[in-house]
């Protein structure tokens, strides 16, 4: 007999594709951190390391570690932000989807706006 296997749901999922954000990593998962855990609403953050040269994915596994919140994805090459961006549509389970560059140009303090 095959199973349902039906993802449960949560109110907001973050997605962020990031290509060579070592530097930015930290700063950005505290960010999404300080703002989230303080809604009321159940919520996921999406990595996508898009296939980067730099220790973006090692520092990416080290905060999901702690963080149960964190989802990771990695491709092997670099495919594009569009890609990225549609492998966590893929991932999330969030009723709201909520798409940020790595870089921090969007500011986390927003999304409750």
């Amino acid at each position: 007999m095959a199973q349902n296997h039906v993802k449960p749901k949560l109110d907001i999922s973050v997605v962020i594709p990031l290509y060579n954000e070592e530097d930015n990593v930290d700063l950005l998962h505290k960010a999404l951190d300080d703002v989230l855990s303080k809604m009321p609403e159940k919520y996921e953050i999406i990595f996508i390391d898009d296939g980067s040269s730099d220790n973006t994915f090692a520092k990416m596994r080290m905060l999901a570690q702690k963080d149960p919140n964190l989802k990771l994805i990695k491709f092997r090459n670099n495919c594009g932000q569009s890609a990225a961006t549609d492998a966590g549509f893929e991932m999330a389970r969030g009723k709201t989807i909520i798409v940020m560059d790595g870089d921090l140009q969007n500011d986390p303090r927003d999304i409750p706006k």
